[in-house]
């Protein structure tokens, strides 16, 4: 039974794995199809109001930087992105190399290993720490699909569709198949 228990673990583990490093396809996927006028258009309502579509990639590239600094320090993180000055091309290319060290990192910490390193996530230096694992893959995982879908409705708002002809990010065959991954979603 607890060879079993073992297996089905560490398929949850490979699973979840999986799935964040699908996570980048996406947003890779939204980066080569947006068109480059809804980069750095000004969100809809009072100027100033809300970020634009290059902030937000900005954010969660560097978010997951913040991530691995303060949760795993022995791993080194690509440069901050500055959300005025970057390009949808530097972007394209922090996020592979952030989403790379953060799985690293997720990869380490669901590990059922006793040496491993990452035993805690922190999320902020302000906020508690909490036990790494499950939990911490699914803040991660949701804090990118907010804002994904931010970016989705944003360039939808400023008449820049992006990915219509295609579910695109819902073909998650697909998205495994980008992220390099030999199996398929299980």
């Amino acid at each position: 039974m607890a060879l079993q228990s073992h297996a089905a673990l560490a398929e949850i583990r490979d699973t979840l794995l999986e799935t964040y490093a699908s996570n980048d396809a996406m947003n890779q996927l939204i980066l080569s199809h947006l068109d480059p006028r809804a980069w750095r258009a000004q969100p809809p309502g009072q100027k100033g109001s809300g970020r634009t579509i290059a902030a937000i990639f900005a954010h969660l590239h560097n978010v997951r930087c913040k991530w691995v600094r303060l949760t795993a320090p022995h791993l080194k993180c690509p440069p901050l992105l500055d959300p005025d000055r970057c390009t949808m091309k530097r972007a394209a290319v922090a996020h592979r190399r952030s989403a790379a060290q953060c799985l690293r990192m997720l990869s380490d910490a669901l590990s059922a290993a006793p040496n491993r390193r990452v035993a805690k996530f922190s999320r902020d230096s302000w906020m508690p720490t909490w036990p790494a694992g499950g939990t911490m893959f699914a803040y991660m995982f949701a804090h990118e699909a907010h804002h994904r879908g931010q970016i989705l409705m944003l360039a939808h708002q400023l008449g820049y569709r992006v990915l219509y002809r295609t579910p695109g990010i819902w073909q998650w065959e697909k998205m495994w198949k980008q992220a390099g991954l030999t199996t398929r979603p299980r």
